[in-house]
This record gives structure tokens, C-alpha cells and sequence, in this order.
């Protein structure tokens, strides 16, 4: 019985054990991502809100306010995930302690029973008449390791009290520190919550005001994504004209995927196998506004259809290359600014809203190679680049891509 009582204690402990360990590893990236996102928050603040100098207009500050209002509501999210996961580690640890305090008292009662009994028989008169009072030397032998390993178990239980204390006191410092750390999720995330209702009224300010005006909005809107639209079918259309070169050579037929040489596979195995921890084309940026079909933030009834993702920087940002490659082609559209397409063997990047180009069309670029600087829109302090990857003609989702976007 006590056999399976002492095996049921062990799996106990196991699996508490692991529970604990998964726990830890739990809040050990939630932690990262909570620094993650409040450098972002920083970086949105900076890039976005710093210079007061310049007038945004109302559909800006919104669309800004926006990508502060969803980071902090992830930041929010990560917080109370993590004053969760330490309640469950606080709630383990109260549970070792006190199975460890049980264990103590028991080790406790048990040495003060082998003092007692030793105690009677600690004389060493007492100990010779054991010894003599043997019946043969074979027995006086036996009762001279008996008395050897009494002595040896008794410090073993001394010294498993001193460890299972040292452990009592280590666990205690440990629940008292992790119950600081909770406190102080809950703090912060009280702060956090705060400010994010503080934007939430500006924001909603700013729509009232908007939302008198909201025909002259949607035909902003509608007049940006034409703009879109010209340059995606313009991108599409030299896609098109890239692979209909690469395969004019060769037996391959088909229309929208690029006939690959030795050297360009090389490059677009390499591009795929990089999926993940491509550098960004900024050295400073964060998105604010991802990639695919969404909502717009203040008009509801519009929606926004992006082939990439747009990345507010600072001023004069330089504009780098994500991966070694070739430039396909610089893009000038009327009423837009420039965009360059570098193809990485069937894969290309976009990077659109340049002021500045420093590179032409056939140029071979290397990895992180600056290729141009970023247009800064004087009246509104605006410093917006628009980046892409496609596969052939299929715009791909650059978060999916790019290291942490």
C-alpha cells in the first residue's frame, strides 16, 4: 500500500513539475512579446506623434490613432495572459509549499523520535553492554554496523531537514516575488488601459468631426486605392513582361511563372528558405496598415485592399533591399511617386514611395544594399513606405516574411 502511495506521490510531483516547467516557458514568451510590443508603442509614438510641427489632417490622426489603439489592445491582451499564467504559478508553488512544509514536519517529527531514542543510549557505556551482550561475534559484528548506520542515517536526516528548509525558504522568496510581478502586470495594464481610453475618445472626436464630411472622405479614400490600383496593375503587367522573357527561350509555357535559370533557382531557394528572417526595408518603421482586404477605420462601408504592407519611418529613412537580387524595374506613375521591383529569382519586392532612386533598372543588389530613401509628405509629416513580395504574379503577406514584422 504504501508502495503505490509513494509511486502516486512521485507521478504527482512529476507532472506538477512539468506543468511548472511549461508554465515557464509560457511566460518566458509572453514576456518577449510584451517587450516587443511596447517597443513598438514606442516606435509608434516616435514615428507617428513626435513632430508637432506638422498639421495632420483629422483622417490621418485617426488612421494613426488606430495603429496605436491595436497594438495596445494586444499589449493589453499579453498583460493579463501572463497575470493569468502567474496566478497558476502562484497556485502550484502555495501547493508545493505546503506539501514541502508537510514533508519538513514529518522529517522533523521522525528526527526528534531518533534523538530521543538515541539519547537513552548515547553513553558509551550503554553502547559497550549492546556491543558485549551479543551472542556471538557474528552479532556483535552486525551490531556494530547497525550503530554505524543509525549514526550515518541520522545525519542524513539532519542534513535532508537543512535541504528540505533551504527549498521551503527558496520556494517562499519565489512566491513572494512572483506575486510582486503579478501586482505589477496589474498596475501597468491599469495604466495601459487607461491611455488606451484616452485615444479611444480622441479618436472618436476625430470621427464626429469626419463623419460630417464623409462624402468628400470616401472619395479620398476611393482616390488613394485608384492609386493603388494603378501601380498593382502596373506591377502585374511587368511581372507579366518578366516571365514572358524568361520564357521565351525555353519550352516552358506557361504564362504567369517564371522560367527559372540554374542561377535564379539558386537565389529563389535561398529567398524561401530565408521565409521568416528576411531584414525589413527599413532600419526604423512599424506597419501601420497590414496586408489583404480590410475595413478603413473611419468609413465602414469602405474597404482597403492592400498587395503589401505601408511602414511609417522617419524622415529621409533610407530603403534597403530585403535580399540579394536584380532590379526588375523603377515604376513612375503619374501623381505617385516612384516604386522599384527587385526580382529574387520567381520572387519580387516592392518598394513603393520613393523620393529618392538609387539604382536602375538590370543593377544586381545585394542584401540590405540601399536602394533609395522613402518620400516624406511636407504638409503632413508623413514618411510612408509601401513594401510587397510576390511568388510569380501572387502578392504574398510580407508579416509572413520579414523577421518579426
Amino acid at each position: 500500500m504504501k508502495g503505490h502511495i509513494f509511486i502516486l506521490l512521485i507521478i504527482f510531483f512529476g507532472i506538477n513539475h512539468i506543468f511548472a516547467q511549461k508554465i515557464s516557458s509560457q511566460q518566458k514568451e509572453l514576456e518577449e512579446k510584451r517587450l516587443k510590443l511596447k517597443k513598438e508603442i514606442k516606435q509608434i509614438n516616435n514615428l507617428l506623434f513626435s513632430n508637432s510641427k506638422t498639421r495632420k489632417n483629422a483622417l490621418t490622426q485617426v488612421e494613426d490613432i488606430q495603429v496605436k489603439l491595436n497594438v495596445r489592445s494586444e499589449l493589453i491582451k499579453v498583460t493579463n495572459q501572463q497575470a493569468n499564467l502567474l496566478d497558476r504559478r502562484i497556485t502550484i508553488n502555495e501547493r508545493n509549499i505546503g506539501n514541502q512544509r508537510k514533508e519538513l514536519d514529518e522529517l522533523k517529527s521522525e528526527y526528534a523520535k531518533m534523538i530521543q531514542k538515541s539519547y537513552a543510549s548515547k553513553s558509551l557505556k550503554n553502547r559497550l553492554m549492546f556491543l558485549f551482550s551479543s551472542e556471538s561475534f557474528l552479532q556483535a559484528y552486525k551490531r556494530i554496523q547497525y550503530l554505524k548506520q543509525y549514526s550515518r542515517y541520522r545525519k542524513k536526516q539532519g542534513l535532508a531537514i537543512g535541504e528540505k528548509t533551504q527549498l521551503l525558504q527558496k520556494l517562499n522568496q519565489t512566491l513572494i516575488e512572483e506575486k510582486g510581478i503579478k501586482l505589477k502586470l496589474i498596475a501597468e495594464n491599469r495604466q495601459i488601459q487607461d491611455k488606451l481610453q484616452k485615444e479611444r475618445v480622441l479618436q472618436q472626436t476625430l470621427i464626429k468631426i469626419l463623419k460630417q464630411k464623409q462624402s468628400d472622405l470616401k472619395k479620398r479614400i476611393v482616390k488613394k486605392q485608384n492609386q493603388r490600383k494603378a501601380i498593382d496593375i502596373e506591377i502585374k503587367r511587368l511581372i507579366r513582361e518578366a516571365i514572358a522573357a524568361s520564357n521565351k527561350a525555353s519550352e516552358n509555357n506557361k504564362k504567369n511563372i517564371f522560367n527559372l535559370t540554374p542561377e535564379a533557382k539558386l537565389i529563389a531557394t535561398n529567398f524561401r528558405a530565408n521565409k521568416g528572417r528576411l531584414p525589413w526595408p527599413l532600419e526604423k518603421g512599424v506597419v501601420i496598415q497590414g496586408f489583404g482586404r480590410q475595413r478603413h477605420p473611419v468609413v465602414k462601408t469602405a474597404t482597403i485592399q492592400s498587395n503589401g504592407v505601408i511602414i511609417a519611418t522617419e524622415p529621409s529613412a533610407q530603403v534597403r533591399s530585403v535580399f540579394e537580387g536584380e532590379v526588375m524595374s523603377v515604376i513612375i506613375i503619374k501623381g505617385t511617386n516612384p516604386s522599384v521591383l527587385i526580382r529574387h529569382g520567381n520572387f519580387i519586392t516592392l518598394y513603393t514611395n520613393l523620393s529618392k532612386l538609387y539604382v536602375r533598372k538590370g543593377e544586381k543588389v545585394s542584401a540590405k544594399q540601399i536602394i533609395g530613401e522613402v518620400f516624406t509628405n511636407e504638409q503632413t509629416g508623413e514618411t510612408q513606405l509601401q513594401f510587397g513580395i510576390f511568388n510569380n504574379i501572387n502578392a504574398l503577406n510580407p508579416k509572413d516574411w520579414v523577421y518579426q514584422m
